[in-house]
């Protein structure tokens, strides 16, 4: 009997130190997965208003989530204290990757999309707010598939696990951990002590965004449906529209000036506005490096583009910068509408373009691609090797908004961005050996990578992603979510070092 109880005490100290807990990490999982299925029976709610029989669907997927769910709780177990940094990085990556592959059910359920490569791809793309589709009639969707599409971005634009710290009263001494590894940046700025505060917080601006937007939207004669799914994808960076045209189906200069600022205000920093609305002084926004980096960013190139449409006489200088203006916010923040089709304007223009995809908006915002704040710390590590090579002996530290960024830092965003080049020339490769040209490969791979939606030639603003092979699809829905968890949060499953013992 002593020798059993001491076999149980080594099984249960392995257990402790092993790679991963999977019963912890089923558990959080079952969770989440009943989160969603509480998506799917809002979406059955909308579709039930407009007497759509894809209620039906909806709730089938509803079932299917709830007893995968309820057997994943069953297996699991809660952990009252804390999960370690691998459970986190395997929730997370296992999480959107279980979304997806249930929420793309109401598409194949009701038929609407008849491939599994292809109803997968458009829920990935919906839920790491990337906005391509291989949909060619978009408006033939019944309202339940159009909001789900939408809600989809929408979740997704600040994280889906964030959403659930902030819904429901779980994961107490995990949040932390979870959030760790679902967010992106180069640092992840704690505006409370309290994780499910703060994560409360960034969706009360979230909501708070998304409601002004509707409002304003509506505003502009735009229905109150199609104002709330256009304002879910503007504020989640997203890109999805309920018309095949996109935002240009209006052809109102208002609506499209209304979409463009807030695409903007979405791809800022969300902590920046929490700590401005405390302090009662949003010039303070201001002052941080790295907006001051985007914003002039967008302003460059929406100038650059401007003059180059109005000189050579596309449209009048209004109509020139009003489309240059929007086409560079969409870019620049990976939202993915569209107003014009940008393949006929001048070809430096679309270079311009791809800067802004490959940039992206600033660090803890919706918005996908590098980061600004990465682009800023190499900038300055640039500027300082000048200076090094004409004072050898100076010690030059690189600061951000006053504040020494750490060596290990430096090195971990040059590692990030690296990566991130060596993925696009990867995905470039592959997608040319499945068939696809050097120019639609090259643009499809940086935009599913940064999570932007349109890309060039065969497959830009004006057309869907329908014509690419099922492989082709396959490999831009993995770049999708690598480019939504930033990478290593989801490469690091493929370390071998990751499953093995501590």
């Amino acid at each position: 009997m002593e020798e059993w109880y001491k076999s149980k005490e080594i099984t249960s100290l392995k257990s402790r130190y092993c790679s991963v807990n999977y019963r912890h990490v089923s558990y959080a999982l079952g969770v989440l997965i009943l989160v969603e299925a509480g998506l799917l029976a809002l979406c059955a709610a909308i579709s039930f208003y407009y007497q759509e029989e894809e209620y039906i669907h909806f709730l089938q997927t509803l079932l299917i989530n709830v007893v995968l769910g309820g057997l994943m709780l069953l297996v699991g177990k809660r952990n009252e204290v804390s999960i370690n940094r691998r459970d986190g990085y395997c929730i997370v990556s296992l999480s959107w990757l279980l979304f997806s592959a249930l929420g793309m059910l109401p598409f194949l359920f009701s038929g609407h999309i008849t491939s599994v490569a292809d109803a997968f791809f458009e829920t990935m793309s919906g839920f790491t707010t990337t906005g391509a589709t291989i949909l060619d009639h978009i408006e033939s969707l019944p309202h339940g598939l159009l909001f789900w599409r939408s809600l989809t971005q929408w979740i997704g634009g600040l994280g889906i696990v964030l959403f659930t710290i902030a819904l429901l009263p779980l994961f107490s001494g995990s949040s932390q951990q979870l959030f760790l590894s679902e967010a992106t940046g180069v640092t992840h700025d704690k505006i409370h002590p309290k994780i499910k505060v703060m994560a409360r917080w960034l969706w009360i601006i979230y909501i708070g965004l998304t409601a002004t937007e509707t409002l304003l939207l509506v505003g502009g004669n735009m229905d109150w449906f199609d104002a709330i799914c256009h304002a879910f994808s503007t504020t989640a960076t997203g890109g999805f529209s309920t018309k095949q045209a996109s935002v240009a189906y209006w052809n109102s200069p208002y609506i499209e000036y209304v979409i463009s600022v807030f695409m903007i205000l979405s791809g800022v920093n969300f902590s920046l506005y929490y700590v401005a609305a405390m302090r009662g002084n949003f010039r303070n926004l201001w002052k941080d490096e790295e907006l001051r980096w985007f914003l002039k960013s967008v302003g460059i190139l929406t100038l650059l583009i401007t003059a180059a449409l109005f000189l050579n006489d596309y449209y009048n200088l209004e109509t020139s910068f009003r489309k240059a203006l929007f086409q560079v916010a969409t870019a620049h923040t990976s939202c993915g509408f569209a107003t014009d089709d940008y393949n006929l304007w001048p070809t430096f223009t679309w270079m311009l373009l791809i800067f802004a995809m490959i940039s992206g908006g600033c660090t803890g915002s919706t918005s996908g691609g590098v980061k600004n704040m990465r682009l800023l710390i190499m900038a300055r590590n640039i500027r300082n090797q000048f200076k090094q090579m004409l004072h050898p002996r100076a010690v030059l530290p690189v600061r951000v908004n006053g504040i020494c960024v750490p060596v290990q830092t430096s090195a971990t965003v040059y590692t990030f961005f690296v990566t991130y080049l060596i993925c696009i020339f990867v995905g470039w490769i592959l997608l040319m050996g499945c068939g696809v040209g050097l120019t639609e490969s090259m643009s499809t791979v940086i935009s599913a990578i940064g999570n932007v939606g349109p890309g060039l030639g065969a497959f830009g603003p004006a057309f869907s992603w329908a014509a690419l092979p099922d492989a082709a699809k396959w490999i831009l829905s993995a770049l999708m979510l690598i480019g939504r968890l930033e990478i290593f949060g989801i490469l690091l499953l493929f370390y071998r070092g990751y499953w093995k013992e501590k």
